[in-house]
């Protein structure tokens, strides 16, 4: 069991089962009443979750000794209400070794993001291996070889959207399967540039979202927080260029400084609007592009986030979810999925019918 599955349940359902957490925050508070107790920020690879633990708790002593950045196994009957996630019968152990290893790799209970983002990771090599632009192609591959442990644990961002340790790696691959395709139906669209300009796009989060190698709280460094994360992919891109061996490919057209020039354009250019953070328009096909396969990707994410948090405010609508501009209602399923229920609504008109 993992962090989401807690957070998708529905209100007072009844889990039963383990899973792994870091302990992130402890904080000492009291009750009305006076009595102390406990309140855990608890984090995995999937989500964050606060735990309340009250004095009367068998392990509350244990608890308060415990330092944050532990890592814990959680046992015991969970369910979620408007106030969180409350468990019954609990008890918490401190992980093994081999334990703490396989968890920081991704949820050894539940491997489904992990198996997830190693496979979005051979998905991002493959597309990169397929760049023709010798320049290109190169500044790509020195960037994975210098940082690809810190990309793999990098988060896309602080909230709304892939906010956990890899979140990145999930938002480029698919970001680059829309690119792809996009490229497809538009031919016109230079797919070399597209596809680096993918990767780097939020190479600046590394600074501003990356987490510790062994822990689910992410940093707060002081590059990120004084200058964020486009300023900070520009300054990466043009170091890193300046370490290729341009004069080899001083033939090649278009030329190195055009290209350099219009990669730092997509990563500029990307969020789409001065007031969003960008220090420029999109002035280019390809920024125009990125600039809306970016936010098709997050935009998606949050949907997909919010249909397993949100409760139902009346069949079928659910509450709105921030930064959603609207509450969601149930998505229409495709004919395949229906087809098996198809002979049993048919004698009956749907209760969704206005006339």
């Amino acid at each position: 069991m993992s962090i989401s599955e807690l957070l998708a349940t529905t209100n007072e359902t009844l889990l039963e089962g383990s899973f792994f957490a870091q302990v992130q925050k402890s904080t000492e508070k009291e009750t009305k009443s006076g009595k102390p107790y406990l309140e855990w920020d608890l984090a995995d690879a999937t989500g964050l979750i606060t735990l309340k633990i009250w004095n009367n708790h068998p392990q509350f002593h244990s608890a308060a000794e415990t330092a944050p950045e532990t890592l814990l196994q959680f046992s015991g009957q969970w369910t979620q209400n408007k106030y969180g996630v409350d468990g019954k019968g609990w008890k918490f152990r401190v992980l093994t070794s081999e334990e703490k290893s396989e968890f920081l790799a991704g949820d050894p209970i539940d491997p489904t993001t992990r198996e997830k983002q190693n496979s979005d990771w051979a998905d991002v090599i493959a597309f990169l291996s397929q760049i023709d632009d010798p320049r290109l192609k190169a500044l790509c591959n020195g960037f994975v070889k210098q940082f690809e442990d810190r990309f793999r644990r990098t988060a896309a961002a602080r909230k709304n959207h892939h906010a956990r340790r890899g979140g990145l790696v999930e938002h480029v691959a698919q970001m680059m399967r829309s690119a792809n395709a996009i490229c497809g139906v538009y031919p016109d669209l230079n797919r070399d540039l597209m596809i680096a300009g993918v990767l780097f796009h939020d190479c600046g989060k590394l600074w501003e979202n990356t987490y510790p190698e062994a822990g689910f709280s992410q940093l707060h460094l002081i590059h990120g927080e004084m200058l964020g994360h486009i300023p900070l992919g520009l300054e990466l891109v043009n170091k890193l260029w300046r370490d290729l061996p341009l004069e080899s490919w001083r033939e090649i057209e278009p030329a190195s400084e055009d290209v350099r020039l219009h990669l730092l354009h997509l990563i500029a250019s990307h969020h789409g609007q001065y007031d969003f953070g960008s220090p420029t328009l999109p002035r280019t096909p390809e920024a125009y592009a990125l600039h809306y396969v970016d936010n098709l990707d997050a935009k998606l994410e949050m949907v997909k986030d919010a249909y397993a948090s949100a409760n139902e405010t009346a069949p079928g609508i659910f509450e709105r979810k921030f930064p959603l501009s609207a509450p969601l209602v149930t998505p229409l399923p495709s004919v395949a999925d229906t087809e098996e229920n198809r002979a049993d609504s048919s004698s009956s008109p749907s209760s969704n019918e206005l006339f």
